[in-house]
């Protein structure tokens, strides 16, 4: 393979492929995994314009293994959605239908 060519990326459909297609791929883990809403800005941007944003929320699934950072639109602390003023979300996000706010135990289910 010469140097200056990239191998190829892996088909949507392949494990992880999502995440390659994700908008966020290429950016800084630190805006990815942020607590803070400021840090999380340009994350919380690109996934406006996300062809995986449904599939990232439904394989990192944030509330059920306490995740910190943006997924699927939305910015999580310890696996809770949290409120972000309407003006500092790209229109796109603002219609994004409210989350429960009740989560399952640690190892348990909420059935």
């Amino acid at each position: 393979m010469p140097i200056d060519s990239c191998p190829p990326l892996r088909p949507y459909d392949e494990p992880a492929g999502w995440q390659t297609a994700a908008a966020c791929a290429g950016l800084p883990p630190k805006a990815v995994f942020s607590k803070k809403v400021k840090e999380a800005a340009p994350v919380l941007r690109a996934c406006a314009r996300c062809p995986v944003r449904r599939d990232c929320e439904r394989i990192v699934a944030p509330a059920d293994n306490w995740f910190d950072g943006v997924c699927g639109g939305r910015l999580y602390r310890s696996g809770r959605p949290v409120e972000i003023p309407a003006h500092l979300l790209p229109a796109a996000l603002t219609a994004l239908p409210a989350l429960p706010t009740t989560r399952a135990p640690r190892g348990g289910s909420l059935a």
